[in-house]
Protein backbone atom coordinates (compact mmCIF):
# COMPACT_ATOMS: atom_id res chain seq x y z
CA UNK A 1 0.00 0.00 0.00
CA UNK A 2 1.18 3.39 -0.65
CA UNK A 3 2.17 5.96 1.97
CA UNK A 4 -0.67 7.96 3.50
CA UNK A 5 -0.11 11.76 3.72
CA UNK A 6 -2.01 13.74 5.63
CA UNK A 7 -3.47 17.08 4.19
CA UNK A 8 -3.85 19.74 6.65
CA UNK A 9 -4.80 23.10 4.39
CA UNK A 10 -8.89 23.79 4.96
CA UNK A 11 -10.36 25.16 2.16
CA UNK A 12 -13.53 26.69 1.14
CA UNK A 13 -15.99 24.11 0.56
CA UNK A 14 -17.53 23.89 -2.48
CA UNK A 15 -21.16 22.31 -1.81
CA UNK A 16 -22.14 24.71 0.89
CA UNK A 17 -19.90 27.63 -0.11
CA UNK A 18 -19.17 31.05 2.37
CA UNK A 19 -19.44 30.00 5.96
CA UNK A 20 -18.21 25.96 5.17
CA UNK A 21 -14.57 24.77 5.14
CA UNK A 22 -13.29 21.05 3.95
CA UNK A 23 -9.66 19.40 4.36
CA UNK A 24 -9.21 16.13 2.49
CA UNK A 25 -7.98 13.03 4.12
CA UNK A 26 -5.72 10.47 1.93
CA UNK A 27 -6.45 7.03 2.82
CA UNK A 28 -3.83 5.64 0.12
CA UNK A 29 -4.44 2.73 -1.46
CA UNK A 30 -8.14 1.07 -1.37
CA UNK A 31 -7.98 -2.26 0.53
CA UNK A 32 -11.31 -3.41 -1.74
CA UNK A 33 -8.73 -3.21 -4.59
CA UNK A 34 -10.86 -0.23 -6.72
CA UNK A 35 -9.08 2.29 -8.10
CA UNK A 36 -7.00 5.15 -5.63
CA UNK A 37 -7.02 7.91 -4.08
CA UNK A 38 -9.21 6.52 -1.80
CA UNK A 39 -10.26 9.22 0.49
CA UNK A 40 -12.56 11.43 3.35
CA UNK A 41 -13.71 14.41 3.48
CA UNK A 42 -14.24 16.30 7.01
CA UNK A 43 -16.40 19.63 6.59
CA UNK A 44 -16.60 22.37 9.42
CA UNK A 45 -19.35 25.10 10.30
CA UNK A 46 -17.31 28.36 10.19
CA UNK A 47 -17.79 29.76 14.12
CA UNK A 48 -19.57 32.91 14.07
CA UNK A 49 -19.41 33.93 17.63
CA UNK A 50 -16.49 34.75 19.71
CA UNK A 51 -17.94 33.00 22.60
CA UNK A 52 -16.55 29.50 24.50
CA UNK A 53 -17.14 26.48 22.58
CA UNK A 54 -18.60 24.23 24.67
CA UNK A 55 -18.79 20.72 22.82
CA UNK A 56 -18.32 19.58 19.32
CA UNK A 57 -20.53 17.70 17.05
CA UNK A 58 -19.22 14.98 14.48
CA UNK A 59 -21.90 14.49 12.18
CA UNK A 60 -21.74 10.92 9.76
CA UNK A 61 -23.81 10.42 6.92
CA UNK A 62 -25.79 7.26 5.28
CA UNK A 63 -26.20 5.48 2.43
CA UNK A 64 -26.37 7.78 -0.96
CA UNK A 65 -25.64 11.10 0.77
CA UNK A 66 -23.41 13.00 2.09
CA UNK A 67 -23.14 16.18 4.58
CA UNK A 68 -25.40 19.16 3.41
CA UNK A 69 -27.99 19.96 6.02
CA UNK A 70 -26.63 23.09 7.20
CA UNK A 71 -30.06 23.74 9.62
CA UNK A 72 -28.63 20.87 11.84
CA UNK A 73 -25.31 22.47 11.72
CA UNK A 74 -26.38 26.40 12.25
CA UNK A 75 -28.89 24.74 15.25
CA UNK A 76 -26.12 23.40 17.26
CA UNK A 77 -23.53 26.59 16.70
CA UNK A 78 -26.48 28.49 17.92
CA UNK A 79 -26.00 26.26 21.29
CA UNK A 80 -22.46 26.54 21.80
CA UNK A 81 -20.99 23.21 18.77
CA UNK A 82 -18.47 23.41 16.48
CA UNK A 83 -19.62 21.63 14.10
CA UNK A 84 -17.94 19.19 11.99
CA UNK A 85 -19.15 16.64 9.16
CA UNK A 86 -17.24 13.77 7.59
CA UNK A 87 -17.72 12.63 3.84
CA UNK A 88 -16.74 8.56 4.24
CA UNK A 89 -14.71 7.36 1.47
CA UNK A 90 -16.49 6.65 -2.44
CA UNK A 91 -19.29 8.57 -0.84
CA UNK A 92 -20.27 12.82 -1.51
CA UNK A 93 -17.42 14.80 -1.84
CA UNK A 94 -15.14 12.23 -1.29
CA UNK A 95 -16.25 9.69 -4.39
CA UNK A 96 -13.01 9.49 -6.83
CA UNK A 97 -13.48 8.68 -10.59
CA UNK A 98 -13.30 5.22 -11.42
CA UNK A 99 -14.90 3.70 -7.93
CA UNK A 100 -18.30 2.65 -6.79
CA UNK A 101 -20.11 4.85 -5.12
CA UNK A 102 -20.39 3.64 -1.07
CA UNK A 103 -18.92 0.22 -1.58
CA UNK A 104 -16.57 -1.13 1.05
CA UNK A 105 -16.24 -5.22 1.96
CA UNK A 106 -16.01 -4.51 5.89
CA UNK A 107 -17.60 -1.03 7.80
CA UNK A 108 -14.37 -1.14 9.99
CA UNK A 109 -12.49 0.39 7.26
CA UNK A 110 -14.27 3.16 7.84
CA UNK A 111 -12.27 3.54 11.64
CA UNK A 112 -9.74 4.95 9.34
CA UNK A 113 -11.18 8.20 9.01
CA UNK A 114 -13.44 8.13 11.65
CA UNK A 115 -10.43 8.10 13.78
CA UNK A 116 -8.55 10.92 11.71
CA UNK A 117 -11.75 13.05 12.01
CA UNK A 118 -12.02 13.01 15.55
CA UNK A 119 -8.69 13.56 16.10
CA UNK A 120 -8.61 17.26 14.08
CA UNK A 121 -12.21 17.99 16.23
CA UNK A 122 -10.38 17.60 19.24
CA UNK A 123 -7.06 18.74 18.40
CA UNK A 124 -8.83 21.89 17.03
CA UNK A 125 -11.64 22.76 19.83
CA UNK A 126 -10.36 20.69 23.07
CA UNK A 127 -13.46 20.17 24.14
CA UNK A 128 -15.98 16.82 24.51
CA UNK A 129 -17.56 15.44 21.02
CA UNK A 130 -21.07 14.49 20.62
CA UNK A 131 -21.12 11.51 17.61
CA UNK A 132 -24.39 12.14 14.84
CA UNK A 133 -25.26 9.26 12.77
CA UNK A 134 -28.16 8.59 9.97
CA UNK A 135 -29.11 5.74 8.68
CA UNK A 136 -26.37 3.50 7.65
CA UNK A 137 -24.25 5.99 9.34
CA UNK A 138 -26.35 5.19 12.48
CA UNK A 139 -24.94 1.83 12.34
CA UNK A 140 -21.26 2.72 11.49
CA UNK A 141 -20.85 4.99 14.42
CA UNK A 142 -21.94 2.72 17.37
CA UNK A 143 -19.88 -0.21 15.87
CA UNK A 144 -17.08 2.00 15.72
CA UNK A 145 -18.10 3.26 19.51
CA UNK A 146 -17.85 -0.02 20.55
CA UNK A 147 -14.06 -0.62 19.30
CA UNK A 148 -13.02 2.35 20.29
CA UNK A 149 -14.40 1.06 23.86
CA UNK A 150 -11.85 -1.76 23.67
CA UNK A 151 -8.99 0.60 23.22
CA UNK A 152 -6.75 2.04 26.26
CA UNK A 153 -8.92 4.09 28.08
CA UNK A 154 -11.95 3.84 25.80
CA UNK A 155 -14.93 6.24 24.82
CA UNK A 156 -14.08 8.78 27.45
CA UNK A 157 -10.38 8.32 26.64
CA UNK A 158 -11.30 9.47 23.24
CA UNK A 159 -13.23 12.69 24.41
CA UNK A 160 -16.75 11.53 23.33
CA UNK A 161 -19.54 12.32 25.53
CA UNK A 162 -22.68 10.96 23.70
CA UNK A 163 -24.53 9.94 20.88
CA UNK A 164 -27.62 11.11 18.52
CA UNK A 165 -29.10 8.96 15.85
CA UNK A 166 -31.44 9.61 13.29
CA UNK A 167 -33.12 6.83 11.86
CA UNK A 168 -30.39 4.23 12.74
CA UNK A 169 -30.26 1.40 10.05
CA UNK A 170 -30.49 -1.00 12.70
CA UNK A 171 -31.81 -4.47 10.58
CA UNK A 172 -32.35 -5.57 6.97
CA UNK A 173 -36.07 -4.38 6.12
CA UNK A 174 -38.44 -6.05 3.71
CA UNK A 175 -39.92 -10.17 3.91
CA UNK A 176 -38.54 -12.22 6.84
CA UNK A 177 -36.35 -14.44 4.36
CA UNK A 178 -34.32 -12.06 3.60
CA UNK A 179 -32.48 -12.13 6.67
CA UNK A 180 -31.92 -15.41 6.53
CA UNK A 181 -31.56 -17.24 3.36
CA UNK A 182 -31.32 -13.88 1.47
CA UNK A 183 -28.41 -12.98 3.80
CA UNK A 184 -26.92 -16.35 3.23
CA UNK A 185 -26.80 -15.98 -0.49
CA UNK A 186 -25.76 -12.60 -0.34
CA UNK A 187 -22.54 -13.51 1.45
CA UNK A 188 -22.37 -16.35 -0.36
CA UNK A 189 -22.06 -14.13 -3.82
CA UNK A 190 -20.20 -11.49 -1.77
CA UNK A 191 -17.38 -13.41 -1.55
CA UNK A 192 -16.59 -14.41 -5.01
CA UNK A 193 -18.21 -11.02 -6.73
CA UNK A 194 -18.58 -8.68 -4.30
CA UNK A 195 -18.62 -5.42 -6.36
CA UNK A 196 -21.30 -7.02 -8.54
CA UNK A 197 -24.57 -4.65 -8.68
CA UNK A 198 -27.84 -6.42 -6.74
CA UNK A 199 -30.47 -6.43 -9.68
CA UNK A 200 -33.26 -4.39 -6.99
CA UNK A 201 -36.27 -2.31 -8.11
CA UNK A 202 -35.36 1.32 -7.58
CA UNK A 203 -38.01 3.99 -6.76
CA UNK A 204 -37.39 7.88 -5.97
CA UNK A 205 -40.02 8.00 -3.59
CA UNK A 206 -37.81 9.28 -0.94
CA UNK A 207 -35.63 10.96 -3.52
CA UNK A 208 -38.91 12.60 -4.53
CA UNK A 209 -40.16 13.91 -1.00
CA UNK A 210 -36.65 15.44 -0.55
CA UNK A 211 -35.91 17.45 -3.53
CA UNK A 212 -36.79 20.76 -4.54
CA UNK A 213 -37.05 19.88 -8.31
CA UNK A 214 -39.96 17.55 -7.22
CA UNK A 215 -42.12 17.86 -4.20
CA UNK A 216 -39.63 18.50 -1.37
CA UNK A 217 -37.91 21.62 0.11
CA UNK A 218 -34.13 20.90 0.17
CA UNK A 219 -31.46 21.33 -2.82
CA UNK A 220 -28.68 19.05 -3.22
CA UNK A 221 -26.38 17.64 -5.22
CA UNK A 222 -28.32 15.06 -7.47
CA UNK A 223 -24.70 13.27 -8.69
CA UNK A 224 -24.17 12.34 -4.73
CA UNK A 225 -27.51 12.12 -3.64
CA UNK A 226 -29.28 10.38 -7.08
CA UNK A 227 -33.52 10.69 -6.43
CA UNK A 228 -33.60 6.76 -6.89
CA UNK A 229 -30.74 6.19 -5.37
CA UNK A 230 -27.47 4.48 -5.38
CA UNK A 231 -26.54 0.71 -6.75
CA UNK A 232 -25.99 -1.87 -3.89
CA UNK A 233 -22.90 -4.01 -4.14
CA UNK A 234 -23.13 -7.18 -2.72
CA UNK A 235 -19.66 -6.64 -0.86
CA UNK A 236 -21.03 -3.46 0.66
CA UNK A 237 -24.63 -5.29 1.59
CA UNK A 238 -22.68 -8.32 3.08
CA UNK A 239 -20.56 -5.71 5.46
CA UNK A 240 -24.14 -3.70 6.71
CA UNK A 241 -25.35 -7.63 7.51
CA UNK A 242 -22.20 -8.92 9.29
CA UNK A 243 -22.81 -4.66 11.06
CA UNK A 244 -25.98 -5.71 12.07
CA UNK A 245 -25.56 -8.70 13.23
CA UNK A 246 -22.76 -7.53 15.24
CA UNK A 247 -25.21 -4.73 16.46
CA UNK A 248 -27.74 -7.82 17.88
CA UNK A 249 -25.44 -9.67 19.79
CA UNK A 250 -25.18 -6.30 21.67
CA UNK A 251 -22.64 -3.12 21.58
CA UNK A 252 -20.80 -1.30 24.67
CA UNK A 253 -20.75 1.99 23.26
CA UNK A 254 -20.00 3.76 26.69
CA UNK A 255 -22.03 6.94 26.08
CA UNK A 256 -25.62 7.85 26.57
CA UNK A 257 -27.97 7.54 22.97
CA UNK A 258 -30.58 9.28 21.72
CA UNK A 259 -32.40 7.14 19.02
CA UNK A 260 -34.75 9.24 16.84
CA UNK A 261 -37.52 7.60 14.17
CA UNK A 262 -40.10 8.42 12.63
CA UNK A 263 -43.86 7.13 13.97
CA UNK A 264 -44.66 5.18 11.04
CA UNK A 265 -42.97 3.21 8.02
CA UNK A 266 -44.40 3.41 4.55
CA UNK A 267 -43.31 1.61 1.48
CA UNK A 268 -44.75 2.77 -2.10
CA UNK A 269 -43.66 2.73 -5.52
CA UNK A 270 -45.26 5.52 -6.46
CA UNK A 271 -44.79 9.33 -4.49
CA UNK A 272 -48.45 9.50 -2.27
CA UNK A 273 -48.86 11.97 0.31
CA UNK A 274 -47.91 9.67 3.20
CA UNK A 275 -44.34 10.07 1.87
CA UNK A 276 -43.74 13.11 3.91
CA UNK A 277 -45.01 12.36 6.82
CA UNK A 278 -43.56 8.76 6.74
CA UNK A 279 -40.31 7.32 6.72
CA UNK A 280 -39.85 5.30 3.21
CA UNK A 281 -36.75 4.00 3.30
CA UNK A 282 -36.42 1.66 6.64
CA UNK A 283 -38.54 -0.25 9.33
CA UNK A 284 -39.08 1.72 12.09
CA UNK A 285 -40.32 -1.31 14.33
CA UNK A 286 -36.59 -2.69 13.65
CA UNK A 287 -35.44 0.75 14.84
CA UNK A 288 -37.22 0.51 17.86
CA UNK A 289 -36.94 -3.09 18.76
CA UNK A 290 -32.75 -3.45 18.39
CA UNK A 291 -31.79 0.19 19.90
CA UNK A 292 -31.68 -1.48 23.04
CA UNK A 293 -28.28 -3.14 21.57
CA UNK A 294 -27.01 0.39 22.06
CA UNK A 295 -26.52 -0.07 25.93
CA UNK A 296 -28.76 0.94 29.17
CA UNK A 297 -28.88 5.25 28.72
CA UNK A 298 -30.36 5.31 25.95
CA UNK A 299 -33.17 7.46 24.76
CA UNK A 300 -35.67 5.93 21.90
CA UNK A 301 -38.28 9.02 20.35
CA UNK A 302 -40.46 8.54 17.90
CA UNK A 303 -40.84 11.75 15.72
CA UNK A 304 -44.42 12.34 13.80
CA UNK A 305 -44.79 13.17 10.70
CA UNK A 306 -40.60 12.70 10.20
CA UNK A 307 -39.28 11.33 7.27
CA UNK A 308 -36.38 8.94 6.89
CA UNK A 309 -34.03 11.84 7.55
CA UNK A 310 -35.86 13.68 10.68
CA UNK A 311 -34.03 16.74 9.90
CA UNK A 312 -35.51 16.87 6.23
CA UNK A 313 -38.70 16.21 7.26
CA UNK A 314 -41.49 19.61 7.08
CA UNK A 315 -41.27 22.02 9.71
CA UNK A 316 -44.29 20.61 12.56
CA UNK A 317 -41.41 17.30 12.82
CA UNK A 318 -38.51 19.31 12.42
CA UNK A 319 -39.19 20.94 14.86
CA UNK A 320 -40.15 18.11 17.35
CA UNK A 321 -36.80 16.87 16.24
CA UNK A 322 -34.93 20.19 17.22
CA UNK A 323 -37.05 19.89 20.25
CA UNK A 324 -35.78 16.45 21.14
CA UNK A 325 -32.30 17.43 20.74
CA UNK A 326 -32.22 20.02 22.90
CA UNK A 327 -34.39 18.20 25.58
CA UNK A 328 -31.15 15.30 25.29
CA UNK A 329 -28.42 17.64 25.10
CA UNK A 330 -30.08 19.54 28.73
CA UNK A 331 -30.53 16.26 30.40
CA UNK A 332 -27.17 15.48 29.54
CA UNK A 333 -25.53 18.70 31.17
CA UNK A 334 -24.40 19.77 27.75
CA UNK A 335 -26.35 23.04 27.28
Amino acid sequence: MTAVQETTEWIEDAELGAGYLQRTFDLGEDPDGERSPVVATLVKRVATSRKKVRGAVLYVHGFTDYFFQAEVADFFADRGFAFYALDLRKCGRSRRPGQTPHHVSDLALYDDELDRALKVVREETAVPVVLMGHSTGGLIVPLWLSRIAGRAGGVEAAGITGLILNSPWFDLQGSPWMRSVGTQAIRAVAKIKPLDVMKLPKTAVYGDSLAITRFGEWTYNLDFKPLEGCDITYGWINAVRRGHAALHRGLDIQVPALVMRSARTWYGREFGPAAVTSDTVLDVRQIARWSGCLGDHTWVVPIDGAKHDVFLSQADAREQAFATVDAWLTDRGLV
